[in-house]
């Protein structure tokens, strides 16, 4: 005789009883589980830092989209959503230079999901914005379990993971056909660079030093910024380049900043007009050069 199955009930668990503090306790956590919600969400997420400062307030996480070398910025709560960290998100957004936003927090206030509905709705391509309810359960005495559940997405998100999906297999978007097109022709201009692709970014090793010059290219903009390589410690590049920053500063022509993105510089351009790409391909030479130059002249090539 087969014996009876027993079922167990599924309750909920306060997430303070899960992660006591939400800055010490679930931003580490997440910050090495990023795969979980990576699954959620349908994007490969790999870290860059944690509680990285924008001005006076500090990003709770950034990771970076692999498949495109995207800045994805996650910011969480432990509490309803409020109006504090739905300004410090907007903030966030143009200090980080992300593309992404992810919100996550136990329940959403209606006003803050219209919020995030109205941005994926009248904001332009590659923004995205999702919000994700985040529960804890257990069933009786077992280990806690975390679910992340996707309450808002973009539009027609499904059909962009699998236009993504097409990309990694070798079959361009028209957006990646876009910027194959344009990489080409800045490898076609000054060649010896690295091989065109269908990415937004191409990524170099400065001198004196293991950080990453990224040219990058969007809709709107063409631009420069140093960063780690993938991965990276954030506090440490700063402390590092700090005692040189006034000498850097100088020599590539902007301040360095703050958070995981600096010495950026941008050029604003209509990038959909293809007449101007030979002068946009101009300045990124130009000033990806001047950063290299200007990395060797101070802190010298590496041994």
């Amino acid at each position: 005789m087969t014996a009876e199955v027993i079922f167990g009930t599924l309750a909920d668990v306060s997430l303070r009883e899960a992660w006591a503090h939400e800055a010490h306790r679930f931003t580490p956590w997440l910050a090495t589980n990023l795969d979980r919600l990576s699954q959620a969400i349908g994007l490969p997420l790999e870290l860059t830092g944690t509680e990285i400062t924008v001005g006076k307030f500090s990003a709770d996480i950034l990771a970076r989209n692999p498949a495109d070398n995207t800045n994805v910025l996650i910011e969480n709560q432990l509490e309803v959503s409020d109006h504090t960290h739905l300004g410090q998100i907007m903030t966030y957004l143009a200090g980080l230079s992300a593309q992404t936003m992810v919100w996550i927090a136990p329940s959403f206030r209606e006003e803050h999901l219209s919020a995030i509905r109205w941005l994926n709705e009248h904001t332009v391509e590659p923004f995205t914005f999702f919000a994700v309810r985040l529960r804890v359960v257990r069933i009786e005495n077992s280990p806690f379990a975390p679910l992340f559940e996707v309450i808002e997405r973009p539009n027609n998100w499904d059909r962009q993971l699998a236009a993504v999906k097409r990309e990694s297999a070798g079959e361009l978007t028209e957006l990646g056909k876009f910027r194959l097109d344009f990489w080409s022709l800045f490898s076609e201009i000054y060649p010896g660079g690295q091989k065109a692709g269908g990415a937004s970014s191409q990524w170099m090793v400065l001198p004196g030093t293991d950080a990453r010059l990224v040219l990058y290219i969007a809709q709107k903009s063409v631009g420069v910024f140093v960063r780690t390589p993938a991965g990276g410690d954030v506090s440490a590049l700063h402390q590092e380049l700090n005692a040189v920053e006034d000498a850097l500063s100088a020599a590539v022509g902007v301040p360095m900043g703050e958070g995981s993105t600096i010495f950026g510089s941008e050029l604003r351009i209509d990038m959909q007009n293809r007449d101007l790409w030979p002068g946009a391909c101009k300045w990124l030479h130009e000033t990806s050069n001047r950063y290299v130059i200007g990395f060797q002249q101070v802190l010298g090539e590496p041994e």
